[in-house]
């Protein structure tokens, strides 16, 4: 009976643990792409020649954002 009820106790834990875990990694991955990664990939499209792609994407990426944060 003790093993039954630890065993059930440490998926409960492990779960909430598990959980977590997954949404701090996906709060992670959007602070990257937004803070790090996005500026670089504007910057090197204005540096390969792709200014009149990477113009438009910006705007749109700012409107977005502008949306989000309300």
């Amino acid at each position: 009976m003790l093993t039954i009820l630890f065993t059930i106790c440490m998926f409960w834990i492990f779960g909430k643990i598990l959980i977590f875990g997954i949404k701090a990694a996906w709060g992670l991955s959007k602070f990257l792409f937004t803070v790090v990664l996005l500026p670089f990939v504007l910057v090197g499209m204005v540096l390969g020649g792709l200014l009149f792609l990477a113009f438009p994407l910006l705007l749109v990426i700012g409107i977005v954002f502008l949306l989000a944060s309300r």
